[in-house]
């Protein structure tokens, strides 16, 4: 990363690109264990998403319990990224860059090693955390209305809407993804965190991993069957995260610098 930005304070997007590419290329490298054991460790954390949620809507009134949910929702996010774990919807962008820059078979058939295996241990750390909230006394049981209220209203809609609703959630954390390369700012980054994250909750947005572990509740406390959750939630919402990372934010943020740099090509091609 160069130490001073063309743009002044604020890197710009080429710079911003740069930070993601470099680790992007070990990303996709890494071996195959050390993505499960990484993934799974963030599946069991981003429960923690729902967990507070559910705690925050508890102590509100009804008028403000969307909003108390929704703000207390991050804190799952922020162990994961935080801790460096590996989040599927955080690698519709990084992972993809080197794909696009290359557009080769073999990098493609490593783009997709890497989805497949984060989502493997991202969904099985789901349903043990789900698992253990449900049917342990790893809470207190007045608790268990307000998990189920909010996990019954996260997986509603069916099919369409939960794939609709799952791009703008796969948007905001890939977008998430790009704003923390532009900062080392640990505060920076947690306030990114915060607001990409939020509003998930606060607009009904569905995120395929956290909306996992609600799911997989529901199903867990025999509410209903683990194949519905899987059919009518799971599959959409991990369809449409994916379409939001990567159109929305993965080819026009690459869009934008691609221009950029064969701007700055040609310009170097007329100085010689």
């Amino acid at each position: 990363m160069a130490e001073e930005s063309e743009a002044g304070t604020r890197l710009t997007a080429v710079e911003i690109h740069d930070n993601i590419a470099e680790p992007a290329e070990k990303e996709i490298e890494r071996p195959a264990a050390a993505l499960l054991w990484s993934a799974l460790a963030s599946g069991l954390a981003i429960g923690f998403s729902f967990l507070a949620a559910a705690f925050a809507a508890d102590l509100a009134s009804e008028h403000y319990r969307t909003a108390a949910a929704a703000a207390a929702y991050p804190l799952g996010f922020i162990f994961v990224i935080m801790a460096r774990s590996e989040l599927f919807t955080e690698n519709t962008l990084v992972p993809v860059v080197p794909f696009l820059e290359r557009r080769d078979s073999e990098t493609f058939r490593k783009l997709i090693r890497l989805w497949a295996l984060l989502l493997l241990g991202n969904l099985v750390g789901a349903v043990i955390f789900a698992w253990f909230l449900a049917r342990t006394p790893m809470i207190e049981p007045a608790l268990h209305s307000s998990l189920q209220h909010l996990a019954s209203e996260a997986v509603s809609g069916g099919f369409g809407r939960v794939l609709y609703s799952g791009i703008y959630a796969g948007w905001l954390i890939a977008l998430l993804a790009w704003l923390l390369a532009s900062t080392h700012s640990t505060g920076a980054q947690l306030a990114f965190i915060w607001l990409c994250t939020a509003p998930i909750h606060a607009l009904g947005f569905k995120h395929s991993i956290a909306g996992s572990v609600e799911a997989f509740y529901l199903s867990a406390a025999g509410h209903t069957d683990w194949g519905t959750m899987l059919k009518e939630f799971v599959a959409p919402s991990v369809l449409g995260n994916a379409i939001g990372g990567v159109l929305l934010v993965a080819l026009l943020n690459y869009g934008q610098v691609a221009s950029e740099r064969g701007k700055d090509s040609g310009r170097n091609r007329g100085s010689r």
